[in-house]
């Protein structure tokens, strides 16, 4: 019996090391040199974003990761000391959140395996850690992401996340190819996790990123967000957007959303006002996110709006390039015209009478310009706007383009919207895009915000040029489109943009913003489109005031900070005022001022802007454009440059 025992024991441990040594022998392998090897990850340097002159916009700098080998950090220390260290090394990382020191705690005093315990940790900090000289830690140099410039371009560049990964912008766009491939390092351990003096070490070298060369001048931008910024403010505007593009190029010079964000602390609001702020502070975690997501976004790009008279300039191109229209056609304004069974006004309830299509677009005539849709027909219509760009991606190298929308069904009173900027959703970049193809001679272009990829000894790996999409118009409407625009400036509702030695050409735009199926009367995207200088354009702008509050016009809200704009622009880039067109734009700058008293005050606005002039509100009357004028200043008959301020007055 005792035998038998034996032998049947004795077969149960022969089976056991079977197993063991052949069924086992792979897994136990396999988890005998993970407990006994260190495989420390090292990072790839992620590559820089430039300027296209070589200034930084996004970088690395140096920072350090903790990690921790718990078993080893305890050893046989009594817990008192165990406690203790867990302190000082918490306090050396000015770690100061109370749940954030409880998770902390528990990982050094539970935990068995290797744990990443801090990143981003400053020299200073690192120096404090070494210092404690405690057992079971690993200092590992890393990187950081940093913004220079902060609050700059924000929404262009994007921001990544805590692991390093582009979250939005051109972090996520060239993601793969701006963080490089990580290397590792791998070493023998102990079964506390020491390195063993005589294992052996494989390091697998990181490859680092490629660096980004945008498109986007610093300098350009500066004056883009600096202008944005005072315009948010004077006008306390929901946001403001600016898109400056090289209409020979497609190269975006600049592409500023106000407010921005700081993308080295994302998470923290910018330009806040005390009533903001106290909002924020009441919404739940959610909201907040929600927020701040929203502050992320690059509308340029990403979100649509209705353009209101800046449209005017593709209606007007496309009825001349089809031929339905010539120069001295005339067009009759009465105030109001019919279609179909509806009735649609000009702004300018008065009328403009008889005019040709560059005074049409000068006086921005609703009437005229869905006259000039009405000639084309729907189709032919629908057809020109879509190859200017409308209704599709532009093909932009940015995450979440915007196709924006054109009606399937156009009817006749759909038609006659369109025409004149309503009833038809866009994006910034399509319209800049449609805008510079009228003036480089009639080829749209693919707009980009990459020049080029260069590795870190400055070779170019990859160049980004200029990519025709289709010609759009002739060079013969190209020519005939700038120079209504010039008239536009130089004569009309939109001088409050013109610079003394320049040629100009632009395009203001008042739109009632849709909400839940109506238009409102309160809210408005205030416009203005414009390229410089004219006769040879070298830059496209556009500014939109999101909500103005105040006034509402595009020639008043956004045609002053375009002219702030292109002054400095101009001359940054070496382009010299002509004293010729100084002279003439000095001598063509004075008008006559005329008589306002009876006239309602959204009447008499748009008398104003008509002729170039500015108009004030009494305090009295913020948010009401229906009261009587009964006086004015300067008096009815009195001759005034254009862009002069007109002061009126209630009982």
């Amino acid at each position: 019996m005792g035998f038998a025992i034996i032998a049947i024991l004795f077969l149960a441990l022969t089976l056991r090391l079977s197993k063991v040594m052949i069924i086992d022998a792979d897994e136990l392998s396999r988890m005998a040199v993970s407990q006994q090897t260190r495989d420390t990850t090292i990072a790839a340097k992620r590559g820089v974003i430039y300027d296209r002159n070589g200034k930084e916009l996004a970088t690395s700098k140096i920072c350090f990761t903790l990690y921790g080998f718990p078993q080893t950090f305890r050893g046989e220390d009594e817990d008192e000391k165990v406690d203790r260290n867990i302190e000082d090394l918490m306090d050396a990382i000015e770690l100061t959140g109370e749940e954030e020191r409880t998770a902390f705690y528990d990982k050094m005093k539970n935990g068995t395996s290797i744990v990443t315990l801090a990143k981003y940790l400053t020299k200073e900090q690192a120096q404090a850690i070494r210092a404690l000289k405690l057992k079971g830690l690993d200092i590992a140099e890393s990187t950081m992401r940093y913004y220079p410039l902060g609050n700059f371009a924000s929404q262009v560049l994007g921001s990544v996340n805590d692991d390093g990964e582009g979250r939005t912008g051109l972090e996520l766009e060239y993601d793969d190819l701006l963080s490089g491939v990580n290397g590792r390092w791998v070493t023998n351990t102990d079964v506390s996790g020491n390195e063993l003096v005589e294992g052996t070490d494989k390091l697998y070298e990181a490859m680092d990123g490629l660096n980004v060369v945008t498109t986007i001048d610093e300098a350009i931008q500066y004056y883009c967000q600096k202008e944005a910024e005072a315009a948010y403010n004077k006008w306390k505007a929901k946001k403001v957007e600016v898109l400056a593009m090289d209409p020979k190029t497609g190269e975006i010079l600049a592409s500023v959303v106000w407010p921005g964000f700081d993308p080295n602390d994302p998470f923290t609001p910018q330009d806040m006002n005390e009533d903001q702020a106290k909002a924020y502070a009441e919404m739940t975690e959610d909201e907040k996110l929600a927020y701040l997501y929203q502050t992320w976004r690059n509308p340029v790009i990403s979100d649509t709006y209705e353009p209101g008279s800046t449209f005017k300039l593709i209606t007007a191109s496309a009825g001349l390039d089809s031929g339905v229209i010539g120069m001295n056609d005339t067009f009759y304004c009465d105030g109001d015209f019919d279609v179909a069974d509806y009735t649609l006004n000009c702004w300018y309830l008065a009328g403009h009478g008889t005019q040709n299509i560059t005074q049409a677009i000068g006086n921005s005539c609703n009437p005229a310009l869905a006259e000039v849709g009405r000639r084309m027909g729907a189709q032919r219509f629908k057809n020109y706007i879509q190859c200017f760009g409308f209704g599709s991606g532009t093909g932009v190298d940015y995450p979440g383009e915007a196709t924006g929308l054109i009606q399937s069904t156009i009817g006749p009173v759909e038609l006659a919207n369109m025409s004149f900027g309503q009833g038809i959703a866009i994006t910034p970049v399509q319209l800049v895009s449609a805008i510079s193809a009228i003036g480089n001679g009639g080829n749209l272009l693919l707009p980009h915000y990459v020049k080029a990829l260069v590795n870190d000894d400055g070779e170019v790996v990859q160049e980004f040029g200029t990519t025709v999409v289709r010609q759009v118009i002739s060079k013969e409407t190209s020519d005939l489109m700038k120079g209504i625009m010039e008239y536009e400036v130089a004569e009309s509702g939109g001088n409050t943009a013109r610079i003394p030695g320049y040629r100009i050409g632009g395009k203001t735009g008042t739109a009632e913003k849709a909400e839940n199926g109506a238009y409102s009367k309160t809210d408005y995207y205030s416009s203005f489109i414009c390229m410089a200088p004219i006769d040879d354009p070298q830059i496209t702008l556009l500014v939109v005031v999101d909500s103005p509050r105040g006034q509402i016009y595009g020639s008043v809200v956004a045609a002053p900070a375009a002219k702030n704009i292109l002054t400095n622009v101009l001359r940054y880039m070496g382009i010299s005022p002509s004293e010729e067109t100084e002279a003439s734009s000095q001598t063509a700058a004075q008008v006559t001022v005329p008589d306002l008293s009876g006239k309602t005050y959204a009447n008499a606005a748009a008398v104003l802007t008509d002729l170039g002039l500015t108009i004030t509100r009494p305090s009295s009357a913020e948010g009401n454009d229906d009261w009587i004028i009964v006086d004015q200043y300067p008096k009815a008959g009195t001759s005034v440059a254009k862009g002069t301020m007109v002061y009126v007055y209630k009982e």
